[in-house]
């Protein structure tokens, strides 16, 4: 997410990074290479010029605090209008209404609506313990409301049944009845998408949300479609007062255009980033957060969320009580710790949040894959509880037989066997100097400086 604008505002930046005093000559370039990256990564021109305009009046002659250098300083001006431009803070969902609350979503074909919808409803349930109903009103689409039905099932929340020849208001209206028969908490809509917005898709939606007055009406846009998805958005709001934007592909769009376009052309918040296909691929859209992945300082409090919601805690309070008790770090516990880190959006997916990610070489990035983690899982599970107890008696024949049962290659199971070594050696660390000792060791893994700008980094 964000990489090419990443690389490109890291680069500049660290450009200005030393200077003595910030002047409107010495950062004319800077500005004018920030504008530059900000266009390449397709954000709209008027968003642009606004943005340049509002760095350049804050950081020509600005007093520099004592703890920073003027070049940092220009940074926090920028990273501070980057929030800006996307809003100030995480604007949350606002259900505080007479049960059932209604979520209307809406936007074109192909965005990512129903999956939107299924993961939306799953979120509700699991983190805010909603009792939520959805229901399908995509009466054109075939297969639709299958679609939907399908996922509720999987993501364990209740589906109204509707069918493709009833009218999109009554399934609508009859949902809603429903949802207050049976004491639910929300019921999310899916309305009908079209290739582009026109006059029958309006009437339409105008029906259906004066029939049932949604509290939240959210607009779900594809961001790869860069600052198009903010133009569509804002099309959308002039005939149908939007709430708040849920932004899908995000994992697959390198730009970010859309992320900066969106709240400047339509007023309206993002509220949530799709970020994968998984059906908790989800988050709520954080400006400050997103702003310090932007400027390559990674996003530590969303890992850290992550790591709260997917660890298994009764697991990790066993392994805990594994090492007060001395009794070591076996490949069991190593193939727990890496179905946590798939839970996790895999390694790519931990790693756009770590700081420091945009300077670490592209062919560096390329052989973290997530398959790597399925291949390992997969030699793990071919050895003998007794193997993964005392790895160290893995030896010639019993390496072939294992690589034969995982279909792989001796030469991987050496791998992983490297690798589990080092992680054990890691623990013990842990053991011996606790946290303090393991984020110590974490940081010596980490690029120069922790974040972009090489030693140092930008704060550093």
């Amino acid at each position: 997410m964000f990489e090419n604008l990443s690389e490109r505002l890291s680069r500049t930046l660290k450009n200005v990074s030393g200077r003595g005093r910030l002047t409107e000559d010495n950062i004319k370039e800077t500005l004018r290479e920030v504008r530059m990256a900000l266009l390449e990564a397709d954000v709209a021109l008027p968003v642009v010029r606004d943005f340049v305009k509002r760095v350049k009046e804050r950081a020509v002659g600005i007093e520099v605090s004592k703890s920073l250098t003027p070049g940092q300083e220009f940074i926090k001006i920028v990273q501070a209008e980057l929030e800006a431009v996307m809003g100030d803070a995480n604007e949350k969902l606002d259900l505080a209404a007479q049960p059932p609350a209604v979520i209307l979503m809406a936007g074109l074909q192909g965005a990512g609506k129903t999956t939107s919808v299924g993961k939306l409803g799953k979120m509700l349930t699991e983190q805010e313990k909603k009792k939520v109903l959805v229901v399908s009103a995509d009466v054109y689409r075939p297969a639709a409301i299958k679609q939907l039905e399908t996922l509720a099932g999987e993501v364990g929340v209740d589906f109204f049944p509707s069918s493709a020849d009833q009218n999109p208001v009554d399934i609508a209206k009859a949902a809603v009845a429903h949802g207050k028969l049976k004491f639910y908490d929300v019921v999310i809509v899916d309305t009908a998408g079209r290739l582009h917005v026109d006059d029958a898709m309006m009437g339409e939606i105008k029906d259906v949300h004066s029939a049932v007055n949604p509290v939240e009406t959210l607009f779900v846009v594809d961001a790869m479609t860069g600052q198009d998805a903010a133009n569509t958005a804002k099309a959308f709001n002039d005939a149908l007062a939007l709430t708040g934007v849920v932004l899908t592909k995000v994992d697959g769009d390198a730009r970010g255009g859309a992320a900066l376009s969106v709240r400047h052309i339509t007023g309206k918040p993002i509220k949530f980033l799709g970020v994968g296909e998984k059906t908790d691929a989800l988050e709520p859209f954080h400006p400050d957060r997103v702003a310090s992945r932007i400027l390559g300082m990674g996003d530590v409090l969303s890992l850290i969320e992550d790591l709260e919601r997917n660890v298994d805690q009764d697991k990790a309070e066993k392994m805990a009580k594994k090492f007060k008790q001395k009794k070591g770090f076996d490949l069991a516990d190593f193939r727990d710790q890496l179905e946590q880190m798939k839970g996790m959006g895999g390694m790519m997916g931990m790693m756009d949040k770590l700081p420091g990610m945009s300077n670490v070489p592209d062919n560096v990035k390329d052989n973290v894959d997530d398959k790597m983690f399925l291949q390992m899982e997969a030699i793990i599970n071919s050895m003998t509880p007794r193997e993964r107890q005392r790895p160290e008696i893995i030896k010639g024949s019993r390496k072939k037989r294992i690589a034969a049962g995982s279909g792989t290659q001796v030469q991987d199971v050496n791998r992983l066997l490297k690798q589990f070594t080092q992680m054990q050696k890691m623990m013990k660390k842990m053991q011996k100097g606790g946290m303090r000792n393991m984020m110590r060791q974490m940081k010596g893994m980490m690029p120069p400086g922790g974040g972009p700008g090489g030693p140092g980094g930008f704060m550093g």
